[in-house]
């Protein structure tokens, strides 16, 4: 049975133990995207490196047996160094926002994208709620602001910004917009409001410059024949605007196995986004799944969990090298894909890549 040090702490473990397990059993956590209990292994985000003291070589933790008299580091410089690399190299062609612009620029922090989509689905009841949740019963910041939320809303690329501030203000309680119903003029509201506090800024990646091509692929999300509204007037006319959001935010930015590693390590959005095939969304009505190429960092968890399936067919890798991607087989269609194994694949993703379409069946607040 091999006998080692991982972090100056002593183990003996069983033949063929993993160095990450190892590490494990002594409570030592080992940052890994590519790694789960429930599949077969094979090294690919190359985040669990770590340092042998003795040989000075660095290791994949996830797939290198623990050896008799190895010195195993997982916290110096020189290994958080090398897992800063290769996280970046990840964000590199990771061209997602994991925050909708609405939402970053709203000096309120207000959660535009998910108020949205309470609204369009029609559940009033829960918007109302997430509005009164989010205003503390203060006064709503929308009243008096000039709209930088609509400013930046990516829908006025390809035709016209959603009325967010109306929508907001819609929803909002009447005891939170009573006292401030102060008209803006012209760029700078008059009378406004103590800036409220901000939440403390979290890691963001960004998709970078898109392509009117890639722009209209946010338009799969919304309902062609819906009608407009920039004023709000009813819950309907609410609704049909709602609808026309094209939620580029992710749906995974609360449970980002990347976008919390990149909050623990530090880093900063890469300046410039490698394009190595264009961002495109995959609906599957059939198993409300909806699939985005441009934020899967091509652990292939999801396609080994499918891979001894034999009743239908699942993802899989398509073309080699930069240009890899997963897709569906070539001989059939997103809608034929996973329907036995939504859930599985969704919850195994480390990135928003695959996620419920409309809604989380089991959570209704994950829309």
């Amino acid at each position: 049975m091999p006998q080692l040090k991982i972090d100056n702490k002593e183990i003996i473990t069983a033949a063929g133990t993993t160095i990450q397990e190892a590490a494990k059993s002594l409570g030592i956590f080992i940052p890994t995207l590519c790694h789960s209990d429930e599949v077969e292994h094979y090294t690919s985000c190359m985040v669990c490196m770590v340092k042998d003291q003795v040989t000075g070589r660095f290791l994949p933790s996830c797939t290198a047996p623990a050896m008799d008299g190895m010195n195993i580091d997982t916290t110096s410089d020189e290994v958080t160094d090398l897992r800063k690399k290769s996280v970046e190299l990840l964000l590199s062609e990771h061209r997602a926002d994991c925050e909708a612009p609405c939402r970053l620029v709203c000096p309120a922090g207000y959660n535009i994208p998910l108020l949205n989509r309470l609204i369009a689905s029609g559940n009033f009841i829960k918007a109302a709620a997430l509005s009164v949740d989010q205003t503390k019963e203060e006064p709503l910041w929308c009243i008096n602001c000039p709209g930088y939320c609509q400013n930046a809303c990516r829908r006025k690329k390809v035709d016209t910004e959603i009325s967010i501030k109306n929508l907001q203000i819609y929803i909002s309680p009447p005891e939170n917009k009573s006292d401030n119903n102060t008209e803006v003029t012209g760029s700078q509201p008059a009378n406004k409001p103590a800036k409220p506090p901000r939440k403390n800024k979290r890691f963001a990646s960004l998709t970078g410059k898109m392509t009117e091509s890639e722009l209209k692929e946010w338009l799969k999300e919304c309902d062609a024949d819906n009608k407009r509204f920039q004023a709000i007037s009813d819950n309907e006319s609410a609704r049909q605007e709602a609808s026309a959001c094209m939620h580029c935010d992710c749906r995974a930015s609360e449970n980002c196995d990347l976008r919390e590693l990149g909050e623990k390590l530090a880093l900063k959005n890469t300046s410039g986004k490698l394009v190595n095939s264009e961002a495109i969304k995959k609906i599957n009505r059939t198993a409300n799944l909806i699939f985005e190429n441009a934020k899967c960092i091509k652990c292939g968890l999801c396609v080994r969990l499918c891979e001894d399936s034999t009743t239908e067919p699942a993802l899989c890798f398509i073309n080699r090298g930069f240009v890899t991607i997963l897709s569906e087989p070539l001989t059939n269609s997103f809608e034929d894909v996973l329907k036995s194994k939504t859930k599985e694949c969704i919850e195994i993703c480390p990135t928003g890549a695959l996620s419920w379409f409309k809604s989380d069946p089991a959570n209704e607040t994950k829309l």
